[in-house]
Order: C-alpha cells, then sequence, then structure tokens
C-alpha cells in the first residue's frame, strides 16, 4: 500500500476497501485466460477491424503471391489440380433438370427437352468459344481457389459483335479477380473496393476495368465500367460475415510453402556438393610446405593446388614426408529431409483442405486406414462443391433457363409447372472406390434394403439415372437383336458375409471372409 492509499484508508476506509476489493477483481478477471496476458516468451498477435480492414491490402499481394508459387512451385500447383478435379471434377459439375407436373412428379419430355438445350449449349458456353462447359467451370474454380474469387457475367440476347454458337443465345464471359479494383471506393455512393451495395450490404452492382489493367500493352490503367449484379457472378472466398472480397486459399500455408521449396532447394545443392569427390592433404609441420609445389614442372606456369587424378584401384604415392589425405564429407543425403518435409505437407495439406495422401503422393496404408481417410477429407471436397454450385453452376444455370424461354427455344408444356422450371439437381464430383468389389456389394446391400434407391447410386457415382438407364435399355435391345443372349437374367451374385449374419458369431472367421 503506497501513501495515497494509506491516506484514502484513514480518510474514507470504505471506499478505499472498495477500491482494493475492484483491484483484485480486475486482477482476477484479466488472468482468466492465459492467452490474453503476453509475455516476453510469447508473441501476442490480434487482428483489430472488420475483415474488409483486413483484406484490404492483402488482396493483391497474397493473390501475386499464390500465382507464383502455383508457376514455380510443384507442391503448391498439384494441390491446386487435386481442389479443381475434387471440386468440379473432370466432366464439371453434373447437372439434372428436375421439372414436374402440376401434380408434383417429374415431368420426363420437359426434363429432356432441357437436357437436349443444356448439352447443346455445354459445349460452347463461352464467349471465346475456346472452353466447352467443363473446362469452363475448371478455370473458373482454380480463379477461386488460388486468387480468393473469379468472377463472370451472363450475356443474354443476340448482340451484333457476339455469336454464341448455340442454339440457345446465352453465353458466359470469364473476369479475372484483377479487373474488380480493390483500391476504388466512394462510400457518399456506397461502393467500397469496387463492390457497390445497398443499406442492408446486398451487391447492387461492380465497377471493372474495360481490359486488364496489368497486361504489358496497358500504358494507362483502363477506364470502368458498371455492370448490374443481376448480370455477374462473384465466386469468392471469405472468413468473416460482410467480407466484400475474397482471399486466397493458400494466405495461411504461403510462408510454409516458401519455407518447403527453399530447405528442399538447399538440400539438393548440398547433394550435388557431396556428390562431387573432393579431398585435401593433410601436412605435419607448417615448415615443410614448399612454394616450389605451386609450379608446374613443365610449363613453369603456378596452379593454386596440387592434383590427383583418381581412377579405379590407384595408389598414390607421391605424398611428401608429413602428408596425410583426407576426405571432405558434406554429411548429405540428410536423413531428417523426408520427416522434415511429410510433418510441412501435413500442415500445409490441413491449411488448404486437402488429404496428406494426396499433396505428399504417399499412398501407403491399409484399405480401412486408406478409405477412412478418404471419407473424412470427402467432406471438404463437397462443401467446396455446394459452395461453387451455390456461387457459379446454380446461377449460370438459372440464367440458361431464363434465356431459353426468353428466346422461345424452351417449349413449356400445359401440364407443366412453371415454378419448377428452374428446378435441377446438380451432381459433384463422387468420392472414388478404393476396392470396387466390396463397394459394388455395399450398394447392392443398399439398394435392396432401400435404403437408398438406384437413382441416388448412380448420382453418387456421378452419373445420370435417365442416361444409365436410356443406355442400358438401348445395350440390351442391341444384344436381343443380335441374339446375344443375357447373361445377368437370373444370376446370384456372390453375397458377403460378416459375423453379425454367420449363424455362430463366435466361430473362426472363414479364409473367404479374411480374404
Amino acid at each position: 500500500m503506497n501513501a495515497a492509499e494509506r491516506t484514502l484508508l484513514a480518510v474514507a476506509p470504505g471506499w478505499a476497501a472498495r477500491r482494493a476489493q475492484a483491484r483484485v477483481k480486475a486482477m482476477y478477471y484479466s488472468s482468466a485466460y492465459e492467452a490474453t496476458r503476453p509475455d516476453r516468451n510469447r508473441k501476442w498477435w490480434r487482428e483489430h477491424g472488420s475483415g474488409n480492414t483486413a483484406a484490404l491490402m492483402a488482396v493483391r499481394p497474397l493473390r501475386e503471391q499464390a500465382r507464383q508459387l502455383e508457376r514455380n512451385h510443384d507442391i503448391a500447383r498439384s494441390i491446386l489440380n487435386i481442389l479443381v478435379r475434387n471440386i468440379v471434377g473432370p466432366g464439371g459439375i453434373g447437372i439434372e433438370p428436375q421439372p414436374k407436373t402440376k401434380s408434383g412428379d417429374i415431368h420426363d419430355d420437359l426434363a429432356a427437352q432441357i437436357h437436349d438445350l443444356h448439352m447443346d449449349w455445354s459445349r460452347r458456353p463461352e464467349v471465346t468459344w475456346q472452353f466447352n462447359r467443363a473446362r469452363m467451370e475448371q478455370l473458373l474454380c482454380r480463379s477461386w481457389i488460388r486468387d480468393g474469387e473469379s468472377l463472370f457475367q451472363k450475356v443474354t440476347g443476340y448482340l451484333p459483335t457476339l455469336d454464341h454458337g448455340t442454339l440457345v443465345p446465352y453465353s458466359i464471359e470469364m473476369i479475372e479477380a484483377d479487373l474488380l479494383p480493390t483500391e476504388f471506393t466512394d462510400l457518399a455512393n456506397g461502393v467500397f473496393q469496387g463492390v457497390q451495395r445497398n443499406a442492408w450490404g446486398k451487391p447492387t452492382g461492380y465497377w471493372l476495368y474495360k481490359s486488364h489493367p496489368y497486361d504489358a500493352a496497358s500504358l494507362t490503367m483502363p477506364e470502368r465500367k458498371f455492370a448490374s449484379a443481376d448480370v455477374i457472378g462473384h465466386i469468392k472466398a471469405i472468413d468473416r460475415i460482410g467480407q466484400v472480397r475474397g482471399i486466397s486459399a493458400f494466405a495461411s500455408v504461403i510462408t510454409r510453402l516458401d519455407d518447403i521449396k527453399d530447405y528442399e532447394e538447399s538440400e539438393r545443392i548440398a547433394a550435388k556438393i557431396a556428390a562431387s569427390l573432393a579431398v585435401v592433404i593433410k601436412k605435419g609441420d607448417p615448415s615443410s610446405f614448399n612454394t616450389d609445389d605451386l609450379v608446374d614442372p613443365k610449363t613453369g606456369q603456378r596452379y593454386p593446388k596440387r592434383r590427383l587424378e583418381f581412377e579405379p584401384g590407384m595408389v598414390i604415392d607421391d605424398l611428401r614426408p608429413g602428408e596425410d589425405i583426407s576426405m571432405l564429407d558434406s554429411k548429405r543425403p540428410n536423413s531428417g529431409l523426408e520427416g522434415f518435409r511429410n510433418g510441412q505437407l501435413r500442415a500445409v495439406a490441413g491449411g488448404t483442405d486437402v488429404s496428406y495422401s494426396a499433396a505428399s503422393k504417399n499412398y501407403d496404408g491399409s484399405y480401412s486406414a486408406q478409405r477412412q481417410e478418404l471419407v473424412d477429407q470427402w467432406s471438404a471436397y463437397e462443401t467446396l462443391s455446394n459452395a461453387f454450385i451455390d456461387m457459379c453452376a446454380q446461377p449460370v444455370y438459372d440464367g440458361f433457363i431464363a434465356a431459353a424461354l426468353l428466346s422461345g427455344k424452351l417449349k413449356i408444356p400445359n401440364d407443366a409447372d412453371p415454378a419448377s422450371i428452374r428446378d435441377a439437381l446438380y451432381v459433384p464430383p463422387h468420392m472414388p472406390w478404393i476396392d470396387p468389389y466390396k463397394e459394388s456389394l455395399a450398394n447392392e446391400i443398399v439398394e435392396d434394403r432401400a435404403y437408398e434407391s438406384a437413382p441416388e447410386i448412380i448420382r453418387s457415382r456421378g452419373g445420370n439415372p435417365r442416361e444409365v438407364a436410356r443406355q442400358q435399355a438401348w445395350w440390351l435391345r442391341l444384344k436381343k437383336s443380335l441374339g446375344i443372349p443375357d447373361v445377368t437374367t437370373g444370376r446370384q451374385l456372390p453375397q458377403t458375409v460378416t459375423p453379425a449374419t454367420r449363424p455362430n458369431p463366435d466361430a473362426p472367421v472363414p479364409a473367404e471372409e479374411t480374404a
């Protein structure tokens, strides 16, 4: 207690007691969580401001670093490839039209009509005619993951400067994130980082550059144009509510990937040095060093070191008294490199939502271990696929249906429910099989016991039930016309045996079950 507190205690003891009590409370409250008490051994990083404040200065630098990693780092490129393959897949997001009749059943004729128009449109869905729908979605997804965001514009109707090249006059213009300026803000008109929003925070438009601002041919910054949010799709990866711009998926692992790249390169250089055999000649007595040793007796020219020509079975017999030969050992290759690299790759895989086995290309382990990893990981891929469907595949399909109706290419039957014309099933990439035999039998069991329908199983494999049924019917008709018997008729598929279905669960496991 200092002099002021002693004086206060003598003059106003009640006040002094309350003051002391408040001090004790404050001390205990502040120490409730250790993480709130920084010290010299522990850094205390805090983030101030909104998600937009944090992203303002980080969007472009993170995007540029992620692009550099994709170009020059094999691991970063591999992770991007893994994510695109499992979010969009080789054939793009599967779309199965589901229009209904007024009684609530699927309208097969209308679904077939939409399917045929959509298949025609999927050949040339974008304005440059360079990509089909699958490749367009892969490129948009790749930009979304790497850059944190990508955009597209829906172009509908007949334009004198654009040939859609499809029955339905509808095209997609892919837009790179650089064309949406982060530095353009006009708070008086609700524009923040290039995005114009209303009072509720809903985007109403985007201020886009008319050309790429960083093209080599651009001498000045291009002009901006306003595009309504009705025709612009914005695919973005955000972490905070209200965040306007997206952040690269590599943001939290960029430094770790750089460290892996630098460390591996250092080890490669060390291994190259270790592969070059080098020896030194040790002299026992400094006084025995003779400068004549630095002169070539044949040419009279000085050279800095004696040379030994190594060959199999050689004998070195020209060492002088007191000299000895020793080899330089660089201790390479480093036995700890693989363990360090694998540990870093586990952290990178966790930060980018890919499996460690896929990121490291290490598929060692039992069937059960691989299956468990795949099941756990697939929920992450499905989450990203659903986000991509919500931000890209569904808005693009809705625009296609609207364009098909406006152009008169899509005819609506009288018994169709107009409110269901846009209904569709979006099928992301399916989880691959590790053991096709076991998983096929599992699908057989869940269908026989009505746990899942055959169409759902086909969709889980990435197929379209109508297409599968149509192809199967055609195949059976063709076989019958050629006189080929249907060998599947009446055939009994092998049944699985489990401990629960054996008559005596305590009996030894049969050999076929363990196999």
